[in-house]
């Protein structure tokens, strides 16, 4: 009799499974969201019921062969199973609808940062563990209050032992809410510089261009001074001084410094004038747009100063893209520009020299050539 009852069960439960992943895959094929989640994840989604129906089957059978009556310590083993078994599957589907937010994030404009998801996430999940743990331990028959209790008694001893913890987390909080950097920004702070990898509750990791990991406590982060060259929208800047020889002719070198400009304000990548619309930006900060967000487009080309060998030039401009690789670029193209304009211009770029007179201000010898004998 029993071994027929078992059977059924097994039976039911194969067709439970059967009917739930028809109806499963029926109801997820018409949500819309759907469409972003990858199989995999759909899958993992799935595991925690088929568990479910697995430890039923098992409970039934164990209560069948124990003559249909249920023991104390059976029923808090499969108490805690159930327990342990929906608190996983619900970390399972927070976790999903996080990444999924996420992916959202990335692909469109949001208000939302990444940084404040992966936080809110590990909150959650320790909350759930927490939670879990609490409920494991009541099914155990541990008296909860009289650890609450403690709890409360010994917080103060906690705090002080933790005070670095909580002094990282309001770190934490601070970074958030001031905004100072995000994941994925260039920053340098003290002698560590690199790209944001993730900003956690307790410390941020940077991933240094030798391809290093480093973490700091965001309590640090918090109280130093932090410099941001993400945080900007149009101007990376380009600043060079060039020399050319005294010998060269006034009108000659006026002309190749109008060339120059002229040159970069036609420059398709060069930041001029208003490369940038700012009308639809609105603030309440008594702040300048342009410094708030970030827009250089500065363009100075000057004769600087007679230098020591070499009449200079100043030339100073931005770009209008602020990554490296594109910066390298427009900067290698305004250097052969230059090279150009100098050599259209009859002028010579100048090298260090040391020219030797008598005392009668007669001239001796020109030394191009530092270890010349004299």
């Amino acid at each position: 009799f029993k071994i027929i009852i078992i059977t059924i069960l097994f039976i039911a439960v194969f067709i439970a499974k059967k009917i739930f992943v028809f109806l499963y895959i029926k109801i997820i094929k018409n949500l819309k969201f759907v469409k972003s989640i990858p199989v995999d994840l759909i899958k993992k989604l799935m595991k925690p019921v088929e568990i479910i129906l697995y430890i039923v089957a098992l409970n039934a059978i164990i209560y069948v062969f124990n003559d249909f009556s249920r023991t104390k310590l059976l029923s808090n083993i499969f108490s805690m199973i159930y327990t342990v078994t929906i608190m996983w599957s619900l970390y399972i589907i927070i976790n999903t609808l996080a990444m999924i937010k996420i992916k959202e994030i990335s692909q469109k404009k949001s208000n939302i940062k990444n940084e404040l998801v992966n936080i809110s996430i590990k909150t959650i999940n320790f909350t759930l563990l927490l939670i879990t743990v609490l409920i494991l331990l009541s099914q155990a028959g541990v008296n909860l209050t009289a650890i609450l209790s403690g709890l409360g008694i010994g917080g103060f001893a906690i705090a002080l032992a933790a005070k670095d913890s909580l002094a990282n987390f309001f770190g934490t909080l601070s970074i958030l809410v001031s905004d100072t950097f995000s994941q994925g920004d260039w920053i340098v702070v003290d002698d560590k510089e690199g790209t944001v990898v993730e900003i956690g509750l307790r410390v941020t990791t940077l991933r240094t261009f030798d391809n290093a990991l480093i973490t700091i406590p965001n309590s640090t982060l918090a109280n130093k001074a932090i410099k941001n060259w993400s945080k900007r929208k149009i101007g990376r800047r380009i600043k060079m001084i060039i020399g050319v020889k005294f010998d060269s002719k006034k009108e000659n070198l006026q002309k190749a410094v109008e060339d120059i400009r002229e040159m970069l304000k036609n420059h398709p990548q060069i930041s001029v004038g208003k490369d940038y619309d700012i009308s639809n930006i609105t603030h309440t900060k008594l702040v300048s747009k342009e410094d708030e967000i970030g827009i250089k487009n500065l363009l100075m080309v000057y004769i600087d100063k007679f230098s020591d060998s070499s009449i200079n030039i100043l030339i100073y401009c931005f770009t209008k893209s602020i990554e490296w690789e594109e910066w390298l670029k427009t900067k290698e193209e305004v250097l052969l520009n230059i090279m150009q304009i100098i050599q259209d211009n009859n002028l010579e770029f100048a090298y260090p020299s040391l020219s030797v007179y008598n005392e009668k201000n007669i001239k001796i010898e020109n030394l191009s050539n530092p270890t010349t004998d004299i």
